[in-house]
């Protein structure tokens, strides 16, 4: 059976055993790209869902606040622009002065994003009508967050001052992946801080699933209690892709009523991944792109290929059709290159705690309070557009799924050495690693080629 294989900015050909079951896997809903992302926008902020208008909330005198997704976000349509700028037309009509409007980054605890950057989101015109009005969140200047205390079950609700003090936000959501981004997610982790973000992100809550997301059970708890100190509500916009270049649906309204609209399209449109094998694969095949949301106007490195994409975004397949003690195949190059600038603190997680363990739960146990602190990161994550330092940690968090797998192999990779690092296996070409996996799975051994397209972060 021949086929290509995504192999970094490339594909190339490959041979696989005549029984390998190909698994076709995309970032496409298959559902039908709206006709006007303006129109289709304009109708969401008319017919509001349990909210009315904004024309309706705001108020002459009122500060407002529009947040908006950052460039991790895998969307490529301009919902940044057209929805920033139609709900500032609202905002005219209500009578609130543009002097009275602050636009921020969503950006958490990756890191900030440069004017220019910023420019190609929401478009060179916002940026040089809000100049300083347009900022980056900043989850370290404790200034400008605010405290709100626990919720019922004792997570803290910590988030930027602006959305405290304003007297409406609005939140533009450009992208619903699965389970995982959308809610109050884009609120209580986009506009929040470490000391909240700790909660939910660790190597077991979280999640892309869309039914029993323990990630979000929390998420929800939180933007509760957020609303029920503010003593208002949060409007949202909410945003599933067709593909990662047009808009399938948008809704506006409260942050929950949107999130149930935009999940029950997705648990409509998407299949459950179980069940796209009868029987589970012994051997699981699949190639790995020069993409990762951490590498947005940026660059990879040998974490965010190995372990963020290839065992976490890519990886679900892993827990869906993979058996227990599986193989796992991941072909890619693998460069080994740094940015040390946009990455600061993860040439020191590669160096200091991979080379002592692949063990997830270990790493955060030991490491997780030290970098949370580390006053020479913290800088470069405040000052110098740099991920937070606990993020290159994070990213480490996907090595839980080597709990059902029974070996990696790397395919491919120019320096074998950085797979053995990770305690991974290496060979030269996929064909040999089939090859590798089949002597513990026997001749039989059946291989499921999971077929992901080329993909590319933002440049």
């Amino acid at each position: 059976m021949r086929e290509t294989i995504v192999f970094g900015d490339e594909t190339i050909p490959v041979e696989l055993p005549d029984h390998t079951v190909v698994i076709p896997a995309s970032f496409s809903l298959g559902l039908p790209p709206v006709a006007s992302l303006e129109h289709t926008v304009r109708n969401a902020l008319t017919e509001p869902l349990e909210l009315p208008p904004i024309r309706d909330i705001a108020r002459p005198g009122h500060k407002v606040t529009i947040a908006f997704d950052d460039a991790t976000v895998s969307c490529f349509a301009p919902v940044w622009e057209v929805a920033i700028t139609q709900v500032l037309e609202e905002l005219d009509r209500a009578g609130v002065a543009r002097r009275d409007v602050t636009l921020v980054c969503a950006n958490a605890l990756h890191r900030k994003f440069t004017r220019m950057e910023l420019a190609r989101l929401i478009g060179e015109g916002l940026v040089k009508e809000f100049g300083y009005r347009l900022i980056c969140h900043d989850a370290e200047d404790h200034e400008n967050l605010v405290h709100l205390g626990l919720t019922a079950s004792g997570y803290d609700v910590e988030v930027n001052r602006l959305v405290v003090e304003s007297d409406l936000t609005v939140y533009v959501n450009t992208n619903c992946y699965r389970g995982f981004n959308g809610g109050w997610k884009s609120v209580c982790v986009g506009l929040s801080s470490y000391r909240s973000i700790r909660w939910h992100h660790n190597p077991d809550d979280m999640s892309t699933s869309l039914m029993r997301n323990p990630m979000h059970d929390m998420l929800n708890e939180m933007g509760e209690h957020l609303e029920s100190k503010l003593g208002r509500r949060v409007f949202k916009i909410e945003t599933v892709l067709a593909d990662p270049e047009h808009v399938a649906r948008i809704w506006a309204g409260s942050v929950q009523a949107t999130r149930r609209a935009a999940l029950e399209l997705l648990k409509s449109s998407s299949p459950p991944r179980r069940d796209a094998l009868t029987e589970k694969a012994d051997i699981i095949l699949y190639g790995i792109p020069n993409w990762s949301p951490y590498a947005a106007f940026s660059s990879m490195n040998p974490i965010l290929t190995l372990i963020s994409t290839g065992l976490g975004y890519l990886g679900g397949m892993i827990d869906a059709v993979g058996k227990p003690g599986c193989s796992v195949i991941l072909a890619t190059p693998c460069p080994n290159q740094w940015n040390d600038v946009h990455h600061s603190s993860y040439r020191e997680v590669w160096q200091r705690w991979l080379s002592r363990t692949n063990d997830p739960y270990v790493i955060r146990d030991s490491a997780e309070d030290d970098f949370a602190n580390r006053a020479e990161y913290i800088y470069n994550y405040r000052h110098c557009n740099s991920f937070h330092p606990v993020h290159a940690l994070m990213a480490t968090y996907p090595l839980k799924r080597l709990k059902q797998i029974g070996r990696v192999i790397v395919a491919g990779a120019e320096e074998p050495s950085l797979a053995h690092h990770l305690g991974f296996e290496t060979s030269t070409t996929v064909e040999d690693a089939i090859a590798l996996a089949k002597l513990s799975h026997g001749s039989d051994g059946r291989v499921a080629y999971v077929k992901y397209p080329a993909m590319t972060s933002r440049r």
